[in-house]
């Protein structure tokens, strides 16, 4: 992570260009382009923001639109519309109010997801709990804990529904791997773990799970499997 000490800070409003280089806080308001790979303490961003290589930070707090060219580490961040990585995405805690696109595999301890999105590798995190406006979408899944929902009907719909027009809420993936999965609206192929929850909208090649398995009777199941341990 980047240390704050003795390094400079970098603000730029209005429609502006910087180059990349090691921060103590970076704050963008407006049309922002970082050319280059750029670290920070902290990194706030209101607008729409580029950065042209790798984004390292401890915090990033992110309102708009944001498009980072290579890989984004962060410890904790906080996403209010649509950011998106073309590397990959390793870090602590990330929230997204949103959309988010990531190119690689995405490795978290938390991801709190409300909105749709789309990892183009392997997502990995400790706890994972999504609030589907649109379709999610990732290659494969391992977790401790999932926990899969549509979000509630409510004035936000009206804006998901403009900006997500052609895609039902649901996740696509082609497996789930996790201690506690707890799904609704899921289509995989296969879904292994301990205790499984399979809910209403559902659809799922294969389930195994080695402690406990209920099943919506909205749910579409191809085999059960129990499993030792």
């Amino acid at each position: 992570m980047a240390v704050g000490a003795g390094k400079p800070d970098l603000i730029i409003n209005g429609v502006s260009n910087a180059g990349g280089g090691e921060y103590s806080s970076v704050k963008v308001d407006g049309v922002g382009t970082v050319n280059g790979d750029v670290s920070a303490v902290t990194f706030d961003a209101n607008g729409v923001t580029k950065v042209r290589g790798n984004l390292v930070a401890e915090e990033i707090d992110c309102d708009g639109i944001m498009k980072v060219k290579g890989d984004l580490i962060a410890g904790r961040s906080v996403v209010d519309g649509n950011i998106k990585i073309e590397g990959a995405v390793k870090g602590d805690r990330l929230s997204v109010n949103g959309i988010l696109n990531v190119g690689k595999e995405c490795e978290l301890e938390t991801l709190e997801m409300e909105g749709a999105f789309n990892i183009g590798g392997f997502l990995n995190a400790g706890q994972l709990n999504v609030r589907l406006h649109g379709k999610g979408r990732a290659q494969d899944i391992g977790v401790e804990s999932i926990k899969v929902r549509q979000a509630s009907k409510s004035k936000w719909n009206i804006l998901w529904r403009w900006m997500l027009p052609r895609f039902s809420p649901e996740l696509e993936t082609n497996s789930i791997e996790g201690d506690e999965i707890d799904l609704e609206y899921t289509e995989a192929n296969v879904v292994r773990g301990s205790r499984v929850f399979i809910g209403k909208g559902c659809v799922i090649g294969t389930v195994e799970y080695r402690t406990e398995l209920k099943v919506h009777p909205g749910a579409k199941i191809g085999k059960e499997v129990k499993t030792g341990g």
